[in-house]
This record gives C-alpha cells, structure tokens and sequence, in this order.
C-alpha cells in the first residue's frame, strides 16, 4: 500500500457528524431505515441511539469517535474493497475502523441481509 499518512489523518480529523447525514442518505435512497443504520453502528461500536446523538451533537472527529469504543469481536470478519482499499489490510487501526464502517454501511444500502451484514450466519 502507498504511504497513506495523509490520508490516515484526514480521516482522523473529519467530524462523524460530517458523514453521518451520507451515511443516512445512501441507505435511505436505498429503501433502508435510519433504525437499520443505527442498528449497523451499534453492532461495530456498542453505541446506542442516544450516545450516538450525543456524539454527533459534540462534532467528534472520528479519532474521537472511535477512541473508547469496543469494536465488535466479529468486526474482522468484514472484509473486501471499500474506497479503493482492502479493509483487511489496512495497517492504521482508526481508518481500517473506519472503512469497516464505511463497508457495513454499504453492504445495508446494497440490500444485504442484516444477519449477513451483523456477520451473524
């Protein structure tokens, strides 16, 4: 992989609450429900709804975001291509956390199963 540091620390600077609202449409245009996202980030986070909020109402960085969470046992499971990169792959552990999030939020907007997506079957 490239020297992605530049990368790596965009990531870790940009604000969940900038992303959410993306998040948010694609799966909606897909018939999908804000329930089912949520559901989706609470599965990779342990965040609830109202945590959730709480975050996105402080405008945490994703570095922030994703600092006291305790990733999903089963998140490694989530692999394939996202943005261009192998989710596996990815050496810096804050941006494979977050294209795990990215890839679990496509998978929702692709109609995939929720059992699949929650890596449950």
């Amino acid at each position: 992989m490239n020297d992605t540091s530049h990368h790596d620390e965009r990531i870790a600077k940009m604000t969940f609450a900038s992303v959410y609202p993306h998040y948010l449409a694609k799966v909606e245009k897909k018939g999908r429900t804000k329930e089912e996202l949520h559901q989706v980030i609470e599965w990779l986070t342990g965040y609830d709804e109202k945590k959730l909020q709480e975050l996105i109402d402080e405008k945490v960085t994703f570095e922030t975001f994703f600092q006291n969470v305790s990733i999903n046992p089963n998140a490694f499971l989530i692999t394939g291509v996202i943005c261009g990169y192998r989710v596996e792959e990815i050496e810096n552990k804050l941006t494979q956390q977050v294209r795990y999030l990215d890839k679990l939020v496509d998978e929702l907007a692709k109609g995939r199963k929720m059992e699949k997506i929650l890596r449950l079957a």
